[in-house]
């Protein structure tokens, strides 16, 4: 018992760091997972030798994430999407699947098995693909929808892999069909059953359940719904994971959806890290460094492959090129539900454990790779669709005699926005855009816009950028922007350069690099919120384009920072540029009492000092030679590490 505590917590401990590193050189954690249970191993450490509750356990999580899956399942929403869903979605994974099947028998594996790794090869991950598209602020993109289409079929089509890959396994060739046809009833009697229970009494019980409000009765409630469904299923030989997809499925629709997955979250993501740890623990290590020229090759063919499907299917639906080549590139790893397939064969007995180790480092490698491919699908999508970059002269002749017009660097909402402003007040301007559809359309129009590279000199040079008075970037991409401001500084040093931009985060990277005004969306917003209160409060209007001038001026100085809350998500990552507000309260003991403000020397400390308060009264503007007293309080500045870290400094001293 000792011995397989102290496993337990190497176990977690490994896990942990494992994460840590991953996501530090953003990596999914599925990843990280699948590494600890190679080091956990019998390859290695071989810390859970004759331990099957752990694979009991870790079989929970497939049952968790199958509720959620369920939970997120919304009927309406797939038929709004069904030509894609069951277009795209569909031709996707039957050609995947069959193309796959059929090179594995002709590498000598039979039909069972070769169904297997076909099976694998079809899906994709939807948990890293969702996850990067929503950092990226790309999830409602038109491209990026295509890419949700095809999941959501994927993720549709892992109820019925799971319920025959043990028929495969538990019947011969001669009475497959019969087995099939039996568990088909099968999943329809329970089907019934669920429907029923759910469409009666499951929210009714919830409805009691919530007006107890007890949080810990909710939760409870949730987990043994979820079981119960998986144990009905497993009672009639059918997959407890079907039962999970059906109970969140019945709930998907109910006012308690998000509430239940809320609270199934927490079990779901402990158990799935667990059940992907005891999936790396089913790595050999001796296959993979024997025919690692097998794996590599194997993963360029599946990810080559997976993209030429899937737009091949994509053309015969008409849909338009650039998105689909872009979702096909976000699509072309394995999935975290192959390893899942992987699993059940291996203990079916289907695929051997080289068999499964081979796949599973082909599906490891190809996941690793994703995240780089979703950032740059777009662009990859760009050189794969568009014409060769436009040369000077192919701009119409009117555009590159300009002089004393503006420059607008992407001609999206915002800049056709902008080009609007401008033409009522009669001002010339000339907008460049990377989006030849977008281009030609706003032509036709009679507006003046060429296609080509916003960084490219030849460009720059052509619609004048040495006779411009003013350029203006109009989208959202800060290394594009940082390029762009670089190469038009080098050709004009004199010429004003306003960036808009999303957040606040980077504004000093963009004044650095050249920009002469920076417009952070958000704070401007507010800024705007602001004019109009205090418009309606009866300041005079020049009093306050007086302040909304000066803090433009300042570039938003007294708007950055913000008090945190409990619901506040807070990051630590050295990339953040997020600034919390805190207050400080000097204790009688506090290392700052008797220290002048100079004394103190904040700005080593790396915040920002904002407001002083001494017996309930905010000081203004005190000077160098402030003396700190007890009980005084300083509102201090910074990201959420140095905040801690610098009150740790006023009260201990360094």
């Amino acid at each position: 018992m000792e011995n397989s505590f102290s496993h337990l917590l190497l176990l977690m401990g490994i896990a942990i760091s494992m994460v840590w590193s991953f996501r530090r050189v953003n990596l999914p954690p599925i990843l990280a997972y699948l590494a600890c249970g190679l080091v956990a191993g019998p390859e290695l450490l071989d810390l859970f030798p004759h331990e099957e509750s752990i694979h009991f356990v870790a079989e929970l999580g497939i049952v968790f994430l199958l509720f959620t899956l369920g939970l997120e399942f919304s009927l309406p929403k797939m038929m709004a999407m069904r030509h894609l869903v069951f277009g795209l979605g569909f031709g996707q994974v039957l050609l995947t699947l069959l193309l796959f099947m059929g090179l594995s028998m002709l590498a000598g594996l039979d039909s069972k098995a070769a169904f297997v790794v076909g099976a694998m090869c079809a899906l994709s991950s939807t948990a890293i693909v969702i996850k990067q598209l929503s950092e990226m602020g790309s999830l409602n993109t038109s491209r990026a929808q295509m890419a949700v289409s095809v999941l959501l079929f994927q993720d549709l089509a892992v109820v019925p892999f799971l319920i025959v890959i043990p028929l495969l396994a538990d019947s011969s060739d001669q009475n497959l069909p019969l087995a099939i046809f039996i568990a088909v009833l099968k999943g329809g009697l329970v089907i019934g059953i669920l429907l029923s229970v759910g469409k009666w009494l499951l929210p009714r019980i919830f409805s009691e359940v919530a007006r107890t409000r007890t949080d810990e009765l909710f939760v409870l409630t949730a987990v043994l719904v979820t079981l119960l469904a998986g144990g009905l299923t497993y009672l009639f030989g059918l997959s407890m994971a079907l039962g999970a997809f059906l109970a969140g499925m019945m709930l998907s629709e109910s006012q308690y959806r998000h509430q239940l997955e809320a609270d199934i979250r927490p079990f779901r993501d402990i158990l799935m890290g667990l059940f992907f740890i005891t999936i790396g623990m089913k790595l050999e290590l001796g296959p993979l460094l024997q025919y690692w020229y097998w794996v590599l090759a194997g993963v360029v063919l599946m990810m080559l492959a997976k993209i030429l499907i899937l737009r091949s299917v994509a053309w015969l639906f008409r849909a338009p090129a650039s998105d689909a080549w872009a979702a096909s590139i976000k699509l072309c790893q394995m999935g975290e539900f192959s390893f899942v397939l992987a699993s059940l064969a291996l203990s079916q007995h289907l695929l051997d454990a080289r068999m499964v180790s081979l796949m599973l480092s082909v599906g490891i490698i190809s996941m690793a790779l994703t995240p780089y491919l979703i950032s740059r699908a777009k662009q990859l999508a760009s050189n794969l669709t568009q014409p060769l970059p436009v040369e000077a002269e192919d701009i119409p002749k009117e555009l590159t005699e300009k002089s004393g017009h503006v420059l607008i660097f992407g001609f999206g909402r915002v800049g056709q926005s902008v080009s609007r402003m401008l033409k009522v007040e009669g001002i010339a301007y000339v907008a460049i855009d990377a989006d030849p559809i977008r281009v030609q359309e706003s032509r036709h129009a009679g507006e003046p816009v060429t296609f080509g590279d916003v960084a490219s000199k030849d460009i720059l040079l052509a619609v004048g950028v040495k006779r411009a008075k003013l350029a203006i970037i109009t989208f959202d991409e800060h290394n594009k922007a940082i390029s762009v401001l670089s190469t038009v500084n080098a050709l004009n040093p004199d010429l004003s350069v306003v960036v808009r931009t999303r957040k606040d985060y980077r504004m000093e990277e963009l004044y650095l690099a050249g920009a002469s005004q920076v417009v952070p969306e958000i704070l401007e917003g507010s800024l705007m919120l602001v004019s109009q209160v205090l418009h309606l409060s009866g300041v005079p209007m020049s009093r306050i384009l007086k302040r909304v001038r000066a803090e433009r001026k300042n570039h938003y100085g007294h708007m950055h920072g913000f008090f945190p809350g409990e619901t506040t998500e807070v990051t630590y990552e050295k990339q953040s540029k997020l600034e919390f507000l805190h207050a400080v309260v000097l204790g009688p003991n506090a290392w700052a009492i008797g220290k002048t403000l100079s004394q103190l020397e904040l700005e080593a400390v790396r915040v920002s000092l904002k407001g002083i308060r001494r017996n309930e009264r905010e000081l203004a503007s005190p000077d160098a030679s402030w003396r700190f007293e007890a009980q005084d309080v300083l509102v201090i500045a910074g990201k959420p590490r140095r905040v801690e870290r610098a009150e740790r400094y006023l009260l201990e001293g360094p």
